[in-house]
């Protein structure tokens, strides 16, 4: 009969020990499985414990997981936690052996590497959603390399650039941020076993070995950091932060861009909702959602990263089991803006009859005009300048266009200069042209088409990289997998 005074306090067991319960059986159950073969694996071979004591834990291993619906399990108070209803299903099956699958080994570094090997599931899985979202961007900046855009400074409309010049920047801010996520996904790649609580263990395990079939590239090193250290934690969701805090900004101005007043974004009808009473309007709503769900996730990516301030430098629940599945949520709000985005983006189009439009009534070429003048007229930057200013604002009271805008010129030049100018019409209109301005602008990271297209390239090169690197962890992980398992069958052969 089981003793009713062991069980624990209700308030306990409803508040903290049946949800960390439920935590594991979503989100550890199957790797504390490949921890279980990995660590039994290793203490064979390394003579702790027999050939035939590692076939019989082995074999009860084995019909503990045919035996269990993990899905259909609630928590009850009659043991601790998950690892300790596994560790009482093998006594009762073993006897005593049941209990020496715990030999140099705690749930302190059994917990710490069940963490990393969650996490590097989900933040490969976000590394490859951004990655397919720079592909496809890459692809709409090479087809919209010639389509011209206004661009914003401070909110108003500034100098004349392409959508493929644009897009090109947020490749380049997004493979930033896949970097520094993969940077973070190597922290994830040292494995705690065999730490133990804190100091390793006197028994000769190999934690080279376990590192090995579980996947990860070695050992974390110090004992002592594999279960007090968080970096692997607070550095991953920092770098998680990031991409959604950057791709926020681009957000915004999508929600700007598509405003009717500014009107330079055309969202297409799919990516549309109307409204239930106002029968003009179309709502682009999924800008609303990514713009949501971006800061939502720069919220629990913070909560994550806070949480650790101020907590000991030692093994707590503070960055354990409640924290770690808390955070699970900013990959799936994160995901959401990744898929969204990527089906966004490379749908919309420009307007470009609102673009030529704000072109002419902002006069937003006028740059390129006193940059003529100092090549072909011999002005200092600061006089063209000023005859570039009288110009445009000439212009714009008229409600002109700058095309137009030839007599101004000479007028603003003569009374800048004293003299009249070389410049014919035909030329003015030249260097105020949209086309114009882009064209001369073949400076590196430049929006004219030589520079564009080297810029993508580089961003290409970035991109294959990166995949590169998340291919060659995958394919390490997936033989690890395979050896782990044919190493755990050969236990049960003996």
């Amino acid at each position: 009969m089981i003793d009713k005074s062991v069980f624990p306090d209700p308030v306990y067991k409803d508040t903290v020990l049946a949800p960390l319960f439920e935590g594991v059986k979503n989100n550890y159950a199957g790797y504390m499985g490949a921890v279980n073969k990995a660590h039994l694996v290793m203490l064979v071979e390394t003579k702790i414990l027999s050939s035939e004591q590692g076939r019989d834990i082995a074999n009860a291993l084995i019909g503990i997981e045919a035996d269990t619906d993990i899905s259909g399990l609630s928590y009850t108070g009659e043991y601790e936690d998950y690892f300790f209803l596994v560790e009482a299903e093998l006594r009762r099956r073993l006897g005593d052996l049941g209990g020496a699958l715990h030999t140099a080994r705690s749930r302190n570094d059994m917990d710490h590497t069940l963490f990393k090997l969650a996490l590097q599931t989900r933040a490969e899985v976000m590394l490859a959603q951004i990655n397919k979202l720079a592909a496809e961007l890459i692809d709409k900046a090479k087809i919209e390399q010639d389509t011209l855009i206004v661009a914003y400074t401070h909110g108003q409309p500034a100098q004349p650039t392409t959508f493929g010049h644009y897009l090109a920047a947020v490749i380049e801010v997004l493979l930033r941020d896949a970097v520094r996520l993969n940077a973070a996904i190597a922290g994830l790649d040292h494995c705690p076993m065999g730490a133990a609580a804190i100091t390793t263990s006197g028994f000769p395990i190999n934690r080279e070995r376990v590192a090995e079939l579980l996947g990860f590239a070695g050992p974390l090193v110090n004992s002592y950091g594999c279960i007090a250290s968080v970096d692997y934690i607070t550095g991953l969701y920092s770098a998680i932060k990031l991409v959604f805090l950057h791709l926020g900004r681009v957000v915004q101005d999508m929600a700007f861009w598509s405003a009717f007043e500014v009107g330079q974004l055309y969202v297409p009808n799919a990516l549309v909702q109307i409204s239930s009473i106002m029968p003009q309007k179309r709502n682009p709503v999924p800008i609303e959602h990514m713009r949501h769900l971006a800061s939502v996730t720069v919220g629990r990516c913070d909560m994550m990263v806070n949480t650790m301030h101020n907590t000991p430098f030692t093994d707590m629940n503070d960055s354990e089991g409640e924290v770690q599945q808390a955070g699970y949520a900013a990959f799936e709000s994160g995901g959401r803006v990744l898929e969204l985005l990527a089906a966004f983006l490379p749908a919309c189009g420009i307007n470009a009859d609102r673009v030529a439009q704000t072109t002419d009534a902002a006069c937003i070429t006028i740059t390129e005009l006193a940059d003529t003048l100092v090549r072909d007229e011999g002005l200092s930057f600061r006089q063209a300048h000023e005859v570039a200013a009288i110009t445009a604002k000439s212009v714009i009271e008229r409600k002109s266009s700058l095309a137009h805008g030839f007599a101004d010129f000479s007028a603003a030049f003569v009374f800048e200069t004293g003299k009249a100018a070389s410049l014919t019409q035909a030329q003015f209109e030249t260097a105020v042209s949209a086309q114009e301005f882009v064209a001369r602008r073949d400076r590196t990271g430049g929006p004219a088409p030589a520079a564009l297209e080297r810029a993508l390239q580089a961003s290409s090169a970035g991109l294959t990289a990166l995949i590169s690197m998340q291919h060659q962890r995958s394919e390490r992980r997936t033989n690890a997998s395979v050896q782990l398992q044919q190493a755990f069958t050969t236990l049960t052969e003996h």
